[in-house]
């Protein structure tokens, strides 16, 4: 039976059937194959149930959220700020592409909506300039990564949900990774720029120039405090500090004369599209891990892996492996919500702290969506641009591949690098 249902998966996926059609069709066909009762009558008390999930109200908002910064123009005056302060490095702009990502990603949560943003705003400088494209793209691919590591993360939301974790602990343990990782990209970016000898621009700023963009850094800064700030002041859960930082968002706008009619529908048209996405696959993704729970497939692994005899090191490298090659073939959030109910409790056995695993999951997600050939990000980016093969962005994201990899081995050599900060 796991080999059937793996099988129908990767054929359905080959076949170019949408994620939440192959989720819910997989889960019809292994009810009615291996199951006596008919389990997809619970269809609609399961999709009523996630739909309703208190918690994951928080990702139209924090969706909603993004749309107003890239609406509003301060996405644009925040990468126009660090172009300014960073331009000199080598490597160029191109640090401005991570250090962008990194501020963006600290709003809104999403790693599509930060790669979709900064690329737009980015890829006329790359053109501008002159830059190396496959590199440039490559970090901006890989920049947007980041919206799944650092908080808020829909994706540690929806973790958070799956494995009973608590989100402010995840939220707290996620930080200095995603920093740590936004460097390394940008010690990639400059070792690179080292061996093209290129990617150094001829533009220079005077202080008085920086210290002026420096209040751009601001509104991002501001939301993140408002975010962060009330829960863990006890304020707010963090679906209701996604709701604050709509608010704030809004105030902002208001301010700089944005916030209009116009501005307003488009980024609830936009936050309705992508929800209805996300929640589509969310809803049937839960479907599936009912029928595999009914079956006994999570149980048959878990019995696989005890029979084996694995030490906890062996166990983790072996869900690395596992997940490396599964975000080749499928789409993340999908991966996530299809894999942890089984994959979470084996490791949690192996004496892996949830907040730790947690962490590293958000890396191998960030991998998944930088990876050949259903990476995310590469066709975000690819289709930000106007001209070019997405074999560019691919390549150019490659260094970014083996960073992010690098970063995933460490966490294991070094959990308390994770534990230490979420009181683990």
């Amino acid at each position: 039976m796991p080999v059937v249902a793996i099988g129908l998966l990767l054929l359905l996926i080959l076949l170019a059937v949408p994620v939440g059609a192959v989720l819910g069709l997989l889960g019809l066909v292994l009810d009615q194959v291996f199951t006596p009762m008919p389990m997809w009558r619970a269809i609609g008390e399961i999709s009523w149930g996630a739909s309703t999930e208190f918690t994951l109200m928080a990702i139209p908002l924090y969706i909603l959220l993004g749309e107003i910064f890239l609406r509003s123009g301060i996405a644009s005056d925040m990468y126009e700020a660090l172009r300014k302060w960073l331009v000199w490095l080598p490597g160029g702009l191109m640090h401005a592409n991570i250090a962008a990502s990194t501020l963006f990603a600290a709003t809104s949560g999403s790693s599509v909506a930060t790669a979709a943003t900064i690329g737009t705003v980015a890829l006329p400088q790359q053109k501008k300039y002159g830059y190396g494209e496959r590199m440039f793209l490559g970090s901006i691919a890989a920049g947007g990564t980041l919206g799944i590591l650092i908080p808020p993360s829909i994706n540690m939301i929806i973790y958070g949900v799956l494995t009973n974790t608590s989100i402010p602990q995840l939220y707290l343990a996620a930080l200095l990774p995603g920093l740590v990782l936004a460097t390394i990209f940008m010690m990639t970016i400059i070792a690179g720029a080292g061996l093209t000898r290129s990617g150094r621009v001829a533009e220079r700023f005077s202080w008085a120039e920086k210290r002026a963009a420096l209040r751009h850094l601001l509104p991002p800064g501001a939301i993140f405090v408002v975010i962060m700030g009330s829960i863990y002041a006890g304020i707010a859960t963090p679906t209701e500090a996604a709701g604050l930082g709509v608010l704030a968002a809004l105030v902002l706008a208001w301010s700089r004369r944005k916030l209009n009619a116009v501005l307003l529908m488009a980024a609830f048209e936009n936050t309705m599209r992508t929800t209805g996405m996300i929640m589509l696959i969310v809803m049937l993704a839960y479907f599936l891990n009912f029928v595999l729970t009914g079956l006994g497939l999570s149980q048959v692994i878990a019995d696989l892996l005890s029979g084996a005899d694995l030490s906890p090191l062996q166990t983790i490298l072996l869900v690395i492996a596992f997940y490396l090659v599964l975000g080749c073939v499928m789409e993340t959030l999908s991966m996530m919500i299809a894999t942890l109910p089984i994959v979470a409790p084996i490791v949690f056995a192996a004496g892996y702290d949830p907040v730790w695993f947690g962490v590293v999951m958000m890396m191998l997600v960030e991998l998944a969506m930088i990876t050949p050939p259903i990476g995310v990000n590469l066709y975000v980016v690819q289709g930000v641009r106007t001209s070019g093969s997405i074999r560019d962005v691919i390549l150019g994201s490659m260094p970014f591949v083996l960073a992010i990899l690098a970063m995933i081995l460490f966490l294991v050599a070094m959990p308390d690098v994770v534990t230490i900060f979420a009181g683990g």
